[in-house]
């Protein structure tokens, strides 16, 4: 099954946690166990963000979670935000994709 981990952020340095997500993207090219990864700004609370990630599966999920880089990484966008990510952690039971 599926999952999906949303994480909601603030920060005011929205630039410098993308490069150091394009950094992160690009260093791991080829290890990556993430399918799919959605950026979005919540239109009504400044600075407010989410990143939205699917894995093939939650054991895949928990498996990068606990590799030493992906805690470094988390620290250091950690630095980045105005404070500590929500996080919510969602097996996926119905996608759809919608075309016109």
């Amino acid at each position: 099954m599926k999952f999906v981990q949303i994480i909601e952020f603030k920060t005011s340095r929205i630039d410098d946690f993308n490069a150091l997500l394009d950094a992160w993207v690009e260093k791991n090219e080829g290890h990556r166990l993430v399918t799919r990864a959605v950026q979005v700004r919540d239109r009504d609370q400044d600075n407010v963000y989410l990143n939205i990630v699917e894995f093939p599966s939650y054991e895949q999920a928990m498996d990068n979670s606990n590799r030493p880089e992906t805690a470094e990484f988390a620290a250091q966008l950690a630095a980045l935000c105005d404070g500590p990510p929500a996080f919510r952690n969602l097996d996926l039971i119905n996608e759809r994709t919608f075309e016109g």
